[in-house]
């Protein structure tokens, strides 16, 4: 029976569409999923949409959407992202899902009936965003500590998880599992601003906005959202709160590894492992917080301008060109950085350079010398040595650094692989033995050695690149082989073997000045519309006193009838109710009102205007207006409740 494996991805929150800094740790998660399927292991991958909380609230009412449907569309959108990059995820949760949602709720009740959970009023400060509470003292420069925006003062009815219970039991765990919280400086993190020093109890309810889950016992509480989506780890495989679980739990329970963000790592290695305390279930056996995939050396943000997404990338450079940059430029405990002068270097310099190019004349030489067979001859020399030695190590070195999630390690590994072929190829110098037929076995065991060392490579590059890897293969005539062969050479058929009759273009050189175009056309689609510049408004006039104010006599006048002035351009002859009167008013607003739009409008009038005739009509009054500057735009000024004709404005 095979060993098995369970891994999850922080759900992505359904705010918005996720940038290629959320989309890596989809693209991380799945690779040491394939990895270790690769290994042997019945491998199951959990991610998903986190999909509560004011934030979606307010966002589904600006866009005059239910949150639901709300959700509903970006959730699509994600799930599609995470396709497009290849994900290869056995359930895709969403935290409005039916198995989901009353999980929770029968999660809370235990928690509740037990005493972990009571009633109480929170007054604090509160990050929208971040849908979290903070002391006073935990603000940085009064914003928000995990994203710097501003927060705001909340007071509420709301219950509290008991953290303080757990604190100890949770700080003796991590002081002897110290595998539990990855990298150590994460670790260390968490012991000593968090757990040391005490931990406060956590608001687990909210009741000013109803986007959550309701609490089924007190509905005008909603489950708050890091007690909703943590559970999901739990719920995704089939956990049942005080009945039976299921046996996919049973097998699965503790997960291997959650995959998270270093931002946050404190909810998943203090709020969740507490939560699973109360439970009476076990510990994840490690959470992996990984760094941040930076932009300019900045954190992404849509604010900041300097978003990039993962199917944009992918368009413009394929699917497994992006799945190598962010594998490989994000360290193991330090931020990465991505920039498209970076994206265009890398790939040129690693994915058409040193393995392209050398799958490709590697085949073409097969082809040219010997038809494309590829047959071992025997004919060695001592230089071959250490290219077999490179490649043989890899899958060791490589396993190595997978099991300490240094994935970047691993890459580099393997494509020492490929590194080390090129200069072989320059050792040997197959073109120079093509021309003595006396050295035709010699020339026929290079291309075997490096059709092999090629195979070896492929084979452990599959996790990363996977469609790569089949092209590959599929170049060079090869197999996939199991992972325990990689270490083993001569496992390409000895006595013949064929590639490609026609080499396909693995990765294109990529020309920047051409990506530079493509470049701008994606950020256009991104870019905000230039600020209007601000109008040159006229200057306040001379100050007047209340007196001077006091003779004007401004009423409400109700329009009764309107009709264009003969003979011009711009008046409207308007008939105006005060309630005790009728007046005829001239008014210079026929390019922006048609007469048939005002009939029944309520304006103000100066009423004690001295009358003056207007291309022959009497005026007894002016209405006010507003208008820009240069009057390209104006409007009537109207009360905003319906009052009646002849009230005083004052």
């Amino acid at each position: 029976m095979r060993q098995k494996y369970y891994i999850t991805t922080a759900i992505a929150y359904a705010s918005g569409k996720p940038h290629i800094g959320n989309t890596y740790e989809a693209i991380l998660a799945d690779s040491i999923a394939r990895w270790k399927r690769y290994e042997g292991y019945d491998v199951y991958l959990q991610t998903g949409t986190d999909e509560h909380g004011q934030k979606i609230e307010d966002k589904a009412a600006a866009a005059g959407v239910t949150p639901k449907e709300y959700v509903d569309g970006v959730a699509g959108e994600i799930k599609r992202i995470w396709d497009l990059m290849g994900t290869s995820y056995d359930r895709f949760i969403r935290t409005t899902d039916e198995d989901h949602v009353k999980a929770v709720q029968k999660i809370f009740r235990y928690m509740y009936d037990k005493g972990d959970i009571y009633k109480g009023y929170y007054e604090g400060m509160y990050c929208v965003p971040c849908e979290s509470f903070f002391t006073p003292s935990q603000l940085v420069d009064g914003k928000c500590p995990d994203c710097g925006r501003e927060v705001q003062p909340a007071k509420e009815e709301a219950y509290f998880f008991k953290m303080s219970k757990y604190a100890p039991k949770l700080i003796d765990y991590i002081n002897t599992h110290p595998d539990f919280i990855r990298p150590v400086s994460r670790r260390n993190e968490m012991m000593n601003n968090f757990l040391l020093p005490g931990l406060q109890d956590l608001c687990v309810s909210r009741t000013s906005f109803k986007w959550g889950i309701p609490v089924d016992f007190d509905p005008k509480h909603v489950v708050y959202v890091w007690l909703d989506a943590l559970a999901n780890y739990i719920t995704c495989i089939g956990y049942e709160c005080g009945g039976e679980s299921s046996e996919l739990f049973k097998k699965l329970w503790p997960a291997d590894v959650h995959v998270i963000g270093k931002d946050i790592i404190r909810f998943h290695t203090i709020y969740w492992p507490i939560f699973l305390m109360s439970l009476d279930l076990p510990l994840p056996k490690t959470v992996f917080g990984h760094p941040w995939l930076l932009q300019e050396g900045g954190k992404m943000s849509k604010s900041k301008g300097n978003v990039m997404y993962a199917d944009d990338l992918a368009e413009l450079f394929g699917v497994d060109a992006v799945r190598y940059y962010v594998l490989n430029e994000m360290p193991f405990d330090n931020d990465g950085t991505i920039t498209w002068d970076l994206l265009v270097e890398r790939l040129n310099a690693d994915l058409a350079n040193t393995l392209g190019n050398l799958v490709n004349r590697t085949v073409a030489m097969s082809n040219k010398y010997f038809g494309g067979a590829v047959k071992r001859t025997g004919a060695e020399d001592s230089v071959d040595a250490e290219l077999k030695a490179v490649a043989l190590g890899a899958k060791d070195r490589a396993q190595k650094a997978m099991d300490d999630f240094r994935i970047a390690d691993a890459l580099s590994e393997i494509f020492n692989i490929f590194r080390r072929s090129n200069k072989y190829i320059d050792e040997t110098a197959p073109w120079t033995l093509a021309k003595d037929p006396e050295k035709a076995d010699r020339l026929s065991e290079v291309l075997y050695n490096l059709i092999e060392s090629i195979s070896i490579g492929a084979n452990l590059l599959a996790p990363f690149l996977p469609a790569t890897a089949g092209k590959i293969m599929k170049e060079i005539g090869a197999e996939p082989r199991a992972i325990e062969t990689l270490s083993q050479f001569g496992q390409y058929p000895a006595e013949g073997g064929r590639v490609a009759e026609k080499p396909e273009i693995l990765f294109a050189r990529l020309d920047p000045k051409a990506v530079a175009e493509q470049i701008e056309a994606v950020q256009a689609k991104y870019a905000k519309p230039a600020e209007p510049e601000a109008p040159q408004l006229p200057p306040i006039k001379a100050e007047i006193a209340y007196d001077d104010f006091d003779k004007l006599d401004l009423r409400l006048a109700k329009i009764t009838a309107c009709e264009e002035v003969k003979r011009s351009k711009k008046l409207l002859k308007l008939t105006v109710s005060l309630g005790n009167e009728e007046r005829t008013v001239v008014s210079g607003i026929k390019n922006w009102y048609k007469p048939e739009e005002l009939i029944g409008k309520t304006v103000v009038l100066v009423a004690n205007l001295k009358p003056v005739t207007l291309c022959g009509v009497e005026s007894h009054g002016m209405i006010l207006c507003a208008s820009d500057p240069e009057d390209k735009e104006l409007a009537f000024i109207s009360p905003s409740k319906n009052l009646p004709a002849g009230w005083v404005v004052r």
